[in-house]
């Protein structure tokens, strides 16, 4: 029922309000007061009597009257204001009619009055924020956004603070032959920056001069990559003796480059030197040019460099932009029950607006007595009013969306993630490492994972290298030259092919010695990896292996390598061209020339890579011995040289300078004159190194295995090396039945179609055809394992136009679906991750998991619903851009069968709480419609609802999702059949 007071109802009720001063001044005719006070009042409402004009000035009841007539206007005041809502005022105001004052001697204090502005707007510019959020926060619930906005802002700050100390730094710059002392954020592109030993980079720079003979530095990028090893810098040489201030400001040159990129490995650009008159002379640049910003200069003194990428165009800001976010399956299945309880919102809502109209056709209950409508509720559209019921039921019902669960669910997964990184037992002593969570929202995807997808070479395996023998010409070394097959010496190869082979160990690689380590002959095998620094660590292993026979690589200075000799002879050889390992060649080879003048070419590389550019003779000789030592487990590498004339280098060194002066595709011309180069070899021998498997490899792979997992080893290693680490670590079990798609199952030439087909068809009828179906009946069922390289696997995934041969992926897909355990070997990293995308994307969306620790599995690790990546000795490209880092493959087991278990069971019940318990709450409140008319009338008072759910609901079950533990740890750990 409503309550208003017409207009003349509140005159009326004025004049009653203010006739006591009108008596007390009927009394006192005579009583001249201050009128002013009530006098332009009493107008407006033009009732009771008017005061008397002639009242003397000396009439003592004058002050009585004042006060009582003062205050019965100011009660009469609060009580009309109490009534009609007028604001309350206090005290009186003074208008001077024109602006004219009245008597210049009279005091007058002027007064500030309201401009004839209307306003109706409820905020200005100024008061806009604060005022919105002391309304938005009036509601307490709107806290929790608080809360997050408050973290992230204070994050942010933190991030300003880093950012300002950073670019506050002071750095120098050459300016006019001087230095001169600047703001690292005032460097400019095209400024020459001197960096002093052990200080960081501020920009990618230019490698101009270093204050060493070589024109070299040595950097470390552990604050990029994560790799602690020490990389050498080179120089160009015609701004290698610009090591002074003068010398550096007198370089005139123009850099081309391309665009800012984010891959730390890769560049391309030239510079010009322009020296007087004379045509410019031009340089390639490449990634050895470029030293990067957070790299920090080491064993250096002193460097000039030209800044070319400045800011968030650096390789390192770049690098910030994080990958695609991941989503766990439990957030999609939030958002299809958020769509069902949206459902079941509207449908409440439709429901009580039908009753409330079906209830309100009775006239009685559509306007009783107490209740009639005015003309304009008669008048309003039909349909109109039910489309404001029906919004009207839906904020009354509103609560059973659970809005406040998003930030719990938030804040469980942040908290959580910190149990993982303080467990004790995944933290690794000998690296002073723990693991690490890079995303806390994939901490419940840990516990279903159903297919799990490893690197093998430091993953399951050290990485750290042994030499363990070689072969050379067809002849198997053990310990020493004179050691052969056994010991039978006289069948062994002639000394000048033992001679090239050892020469070809300490030329062809890209190991650095330390300035700071003396080389000594005499130093026993545990000193060797210290003086030795490399990229990988088989380089290592190989120049130890020739140190065992006599030969020892002694360093590189000014393009000069120098080798020992087993006489003690040093050998001094000129390196000219470096030809560069890559995933796609699997070789390197190195260009060289000796002290008579001969040039040499000398390539290491895989097997596969080699052989084909060898004779067959020469191959068959030295294969028997490669895959013997594959079926042992070991590494192998082919060795072969060719001797090069001094026209056939002038060519292919005018080759490869316009490979690498091209700013554009210069990767694929260099490739391409790589390969032209690389031919017509011959092969002098292999070498063997061992890769021991990590602790507890097999242990967890097993248990991974009896928790439900399939594990697939996808590695770019040989078969046999594959399949011998596979058997060692349990992977393969000696009833496993092997099924083979490879090479040499498939054979070669036009008819490896054909065959494919028969081998995937007889496979698919083995093992999908005559086996029952049901989810993972592999459990009950004859194991059967798969082996695949990356030839097949190219053939299967990218098959001709033949409309048979576009089933393979198919076909392929339910035979590995169907085994225990797969072995991918021969793999490119890109062929990695369409391995990983094909059985995610199959039939049920399995869960999958991919773990490596090298640059090659950083595609796979993205491509996975969880990446996992090993802190390992191939740098930390897979651990930063990983999910979750870890420092051995042994704690893969409690990550997710402790870790991953607990945390999915917790995440669910969570979720599940939150909608049962918002369900309960709100149903109550739409049974009280029936007994309300259907009135919109809340069961709850507002605090209440909100009280419910910050304080009643959700703290318990906060606690309840970080810390329960329905199985203990050592249990699960124990019965890894728990995780199913």
């Amino acid at each position: 029922m409503e309550f208003a007071l017409s207009p003349e109802a509140v005159l009326k009720l004025w004049s009653a309000l203010i006739s006591p001063a009108y008596t007390l001044m009927d009394q006192n005719p005579d009583a001249k007061g201050s009128t002013d006070d009530w006098r332009s009042i009493s107008k407006a409402s033009d009732v009771g009597q008017k005061p008397g004009a002639n009242a003397s000035e000396n009439n003592p009841g004058r002050k009585e009257v004042q006060e009582v007539s003062g205050q019965g206007l100011k009660r009469g005041a609060e009580k009309l204001a109490s009534f009609v809502g007028e604001e309350k005022r206090v005290g009186t105001r003074t208008v001077l009619v024109g602006h004219r004052r009245v008597s210049e001697t009279e005091a007058y204090v002027p007064q500030r009055f309201c401009s004839n502005q209307i306003i109706s707007s409820k905020y200005t510019v100024w008061n806009f924020l604060p005022k919105n959020l002391f309304e938005q926060f009036r509601r307490i619930a709107n806290f929790y956004f608080l809360i997050i906005f408050l973290v992230q802002g204070y994050e942010d700050w933190l991030r300003h603070r880093a950012d300002k100390e950073v670019n506050k730094s002071t750095v120098f710059v050459i300016e006019g032959a001087r230095r001169v002392k600047k703001e690292c954020e005032g460097i400019k592109v095209g400024d020459i920056v001197e960096v002093s030993a052990d200080e960081t980079f501020p920009c990618d720079l230019i490698f101009l001069a270093s204050s060493t003979k070589d024109g070299a530095c040595h950097v470390t990028t552990a604050s990029l990559d994560g790799e602690s090893n020490v990389k050498t810098h080179y120089t160009v040489p015609d701004t290698a003796n610009l090591c002074t201030c003068q010398a550096i400001d007198c370089l005139t040159a123009t850099i081309e480059c391309e665009q800012p990129q984010p891959d730390l490995y890769r560049f391309v650009g030239r510079i010009n030197i322009y020296k007087g008159d004379q045509e410019p002379v031009a340089r390639a640049l490449g990634p050895e040019n470029l030293l990067l910003k957070g790299a920090t200069l080491k064993n250096t003194p002193r460097i000039y460099g030209v800044a070319v990428y400045t800011g968030m165009e650096t390789k390192m800001a770049l690098n910030y932009q994080g990958k695609s976010q991941k989503r766990s399956a439990v957030e999609k299945s939030i958002n299809v029950f958020l769509i069902v309880y949206l459902c079941i919102l509207l449908g409440k809502a439709t429901v009580c607006t039908t009753l409330k109209y079906v209830w309100q056709s009775i006239p009685y209950n559509d306007e009783p007595w107490y209740n009639q409508k005015t003309q304009k509720d008669r008048e309003t559209f039909k349909l109109l009013k039910m489309f404001t019921d029906f919004l009207s039921f839906m904020v009354l019902f509103n609560f059973i969306i659970p809005v406040s669960m998003y930030v719990t669910v938030e804040m469980q997964k942040f908290l959580g993630s910190f149990f993982i990184s303080w467990d004790k037992e995944m933290y690794d002593e000998s690296r002073q490492e723990g693991a690490l969570v890079n995303t806390s929202d994939l901490n419940e995807e840990l516990g279903q994972v159903e297919y799990v997808f490893s690197d093998k070479t430091g993953t399951l395996t050290e990485n750290t290298m042994e030499f363990i023998e070689c072969s050379i010409d067809g002849f198997k070394y053990s310990s020493s030259l004179s050691e052969v097959d056994g010991g039978k010496s006289s069948a062994k190869a002639s000394k000048s092919k033992e001679d090239l082979f050892m020469r070809a160990l300490c030329l062809c690689h890209t190991v650095q010695v330390q300035e700071s380590d003396e080389v000594d002959a005499r130093t026993s095998e545990s000193n060797i990896s210290n003086k030795y620094v490399a990229a990988s660590p088989d380089e290592i292993a190989l120049l130890q292996g020739a140190q065992k026979y006599g030969f020892t690589f002694l360093g590189q200075e000014n393009s000069i390598i120098k080798v020992k000799t087993p006489n003690k002879k040093i050998e001094r050889y000129e390196l000219l061209n470096v030809l560069d390992f890559d995933c796609v060649r699997r070789r390197m080879s190195v260009l060289v020339k000796a002290k008579d003048g001969r040039l040499y070419l000398f390539c290491k590389g895989a097997d596969s890579a080699v052989f084909p550019r060898v004779s067959a003779a020469e191959a068959q000789k030295t294969k028997i011995h490669v895959e013997r030592n594959a079926m042992d487990g070991y590494r192998t590498l082919c060795v072969a040289f060719k001797e090069i004339s001094q026209g056939d280098y002038k060519k292919i060194s005018d080759q490869i300078k316009e490979a690498t002066m091209a700013l554009q595709d210069r990767e694929a011309k260099m490739a391409k004159v790589f390969d032209e180069i690389e031919t017509d070899m011959h092969l002098i021998g292999s070498t063997a190194v061992e890769d021991k498997l990590q602790d507890l490899a097999a242990e967890t792979i097993e248990a991974l295995h009896m928790a439900g997992m399939k594990i697939w080893v996808l590695t770019g290693d040989k078969m046999e090396t594959a399949q011998a680490t596979c058997y060692a670590c349990r992977l393969f079990q000696t009833s496993t039945e092997l099924l083979q798609l490879t090479t040499k199952t498939v054979g070669e030439g036009d008819r490896k179609e054909d065959r494919l087909h028969e081998l995937l068809v007889d496979y698919h009828k083995k093992l999908v055809v005559d086996i029952p179906h049901g989810k993972r009946t592999w459990l009950l069922s004859h194991e059967y394992g798969l082996v695949i390289d990356g030839a097949t696997l190219s053939l299967i995934l990218n098959p001709s136009q033949d409309s048979r041969s576009s089933h393979y992926k198919t076909i392929f897909l339910q035979i590995c679906l169907k085994c225990t355990a797969v072995l991918c070997c021969r793999m490119a990293p890109l062929q990695k991750a369409q391995i990983v995308r094909m059985v995610k994307n199959s039939k049920g969306s399995p869960i999958t998991l991919a773990v490596g620790d090298g640059a090659n599995d950083v595609s796979m690790i993205l491509e996975a619903h969880v990446g996992i990546g090993i802190k390992g000795k191939e740098g930390r490209q897979a651990a930063r851009n990983s999910d979750y880092a870890i420092p051995k493959f042994k704690d893969l087991k409690r990550l997710l069968l402790a870790h991953g278990h607990l945390y999915y069971v917790r995440i669910a019940h969570l979720v599940q709480y939150f909608f049962y318990k918002n369900l309960c709450f709100i149903f109550p409140q739409f049974l009280y419609q029936f007994f309300c008319g259907f009135s919109q009338q809340p069961l709850y008072d507002a605090a209440y609802l909100t009280m419910f759910n910050i304080c009643f609901t959700s703290l318990p079950i906060v606690a309840y999702s970080l810390l329960e533990q329905h199985v203990h740890i050592d249990t699960l750990m124990a019965f890894p059949k728990l995780y199913l």
